[in-house]
């Protein structure tokens, strides 16, 4: 497994495990963030676009 001479070592990190593993669950949580904050952007945007479909529909109809 290169330079650690088993799996303990190498989530051990040398003794670096809680800055390399928080580094990675810090970026971990800033994708799952991310990605939330996506998806709540694009639900928006498709209800708005609905409203003003609905909204020019009304507007036809008259």
């Amino acid at each position: 497994m290169g330079q650690w001479s088993g799996i303990s070592d190498f989530f051990a990190m040398g003794g670096y495990a809680q800055y390399v593993w928080g580094a990675y669950g810090m970026v971990f949580f800033c994708f799952i963030c991310e990605v939330f904050g996506l998806v709540r952007r694009r639900q928006k945007a498709a209800k708005e676009l609905l409203m003003e479909a609905r909204a020019h529909q009304a507007e036809e109809d008259l």
